[in-house]
């Protein structure tokens, strides 16, 4: 049985007892059903992981850590994915995938034709609804530091919101009816270290959306002749970044 990652809020230090929230507790002893003794992984999202073991069992867990790996598991490329709201749990299925594949940060955005009205409680749950699967999605793919997952924001103020200290060197706003491919920005630009990815929900970005961004230094991107589902094209993007600039 391959052996457990479990995400600690708790910082972590070896040869410490950790007690495991209700949700990790309830995976290990009611799902899993796991005994005292079984072997596990702990990280608390600063990068490293500790080996552990279960010590205690119940509705919550106790677990010891054992010996600190240095193991970071991070990509090279600092990707940030600045993303229109989809309907549904399409937009769940983006932020597991993204964290899969290696994003540091995920900016949900109102835009234009965002369809999903989110405030005050009902928006605080859904961000600690998303900010749960990155955590979860992290525990599969052994990554060991979790995306941060800002709260959500409108589009025209995220775009004026960028300091230029933390400015990315690679801005790319998706858009299928710009001739420019990621060959063409390396050929021009070379190898950039960090990238922003700005991508519209359903219905993509607005010509006045796209104009805005091209006007904060922006560059438009395609991926190929084909218009493709809002859950499928961040995905292709971050996964050709990743294989240019990344580590795939």
């Amino acid at each position: 049985m391959r052996i457990p990652r479990i995400f600690s809020k708790q910082p972590l230090a070896s040869d410490q007892e950790v007690d495991l929230d209700e949700l990790a507790s309830r995976h290990l002893v009611k799902v899993l059903r796991l005994n005292a003794g079984h072997p596990l992984v702990l990280f608390d999202g600063n990068g490293g992981e500790y080996t552990a073991e279960l010590i205690e069992t119940g509705k919550r867990a106790r677990a010891r850590t054992g010996e600190y790996c240095a193991e970071d598991r991070q990509s090279p490329l600092a990707l940030t994915l600045a993303i229109g709201i989809s309907r549904g749990d399409r937009f769940d299925w983006v932020i597991q995938k993204a964290t899969e594949l290696g994003v540091a940060a995920i900016q949900p955005l109102f835009t234009e034709r965002c369809e999903v009205k989110l405030s005050g409680d009902r928006l605080q749950k859904k961000l600690g609804h998303w900010r749960q699967i990155a955590i979860s999605a992290c525990e599969q793919c052994e990554r060991n530091r979790v995306p941060e997952i800002a709260e959500p924001i409108k589009l025209a103020q995220y775009l004026h919101s960028e300091s230029a200290e933390a400015e990315p060197q690679a801005k790319l706003v998706l858009h299928h009816r710009t001739e420019l491919d990621l060959r063409q920005w390396q050929a021009e630009r070379g190898t950039p270290e960090s990238a922003l990815l700005l991508v519209g929900p359903e219905g993509g970005l607005s010509q006045v959306e796209i104009d805005a961004a091209l006007a904060q230094d922006f560059m438009p991107l395609r991926l190929g002749p084909r218009v493709m589902r809002t859950e499928t094209a961040p995905i292709a993007a971050l996964s050709v970044l990743q294989f240019q600039w990344g580590d795939l």
